[in-house]
């Protein structure tokens, strides 16, 4: 078992926060995949099947029309479902935790988050 929260019991990549603590092996893992992706925006459909029956959530407390769009985009590409969420008109206008936020769409059965948050990436 590792201590690297974003690691699985297998050392598999479960989150990611940050390329701190992450092996080599996976980050070049990591880049081969993305890599793999650079004609895409040149083939005439420009998507995947990657992601087909995931859901991916983007939480952004902070505004950023460029990033949100560009996750949005990338995770449509890769055929997943997206809810992009309105942090002004959500229950953490009414003070409801960013955890507590998370916890109520992942039992929905949400499986990814893209979060954008001012605050630094605390351990929960």
């Amino acid at each position: 078992m590792t201590d690297n929260l974003q690691l699985n019991s297998e050392g598999k990549l479960k989150h990611f926060l940050t390329i701190e603590g992450l092996n080599k092996s996976l980050l070049t893992e990591i880049l081969d995949i993305a890599e793999s992706f650079i004609g895409m925006n040149d083939q005439q459909i420009k998507k995947v099947p990657l992601l087909r029956g995931k859901t991916i959530v983007n939480l952004f407390f902070e505004n950023s029309t460029r990033t949100r769009t560009t996750f949005e985009l990338a995770a449509k590409r890769l055929s997943a479902d997206v809810l992009s969420m309105s942090i002004s008109t959500s229950s953490t206008s009414k003070g409801e935790s960013l955890l507590d936020t998370i916890r109520n769409l992942e039992a929905m059965f949400v499986d990814m988050f893209v979060v954008r948050h001012g605050t630094p990436y605390q351990r929960y």
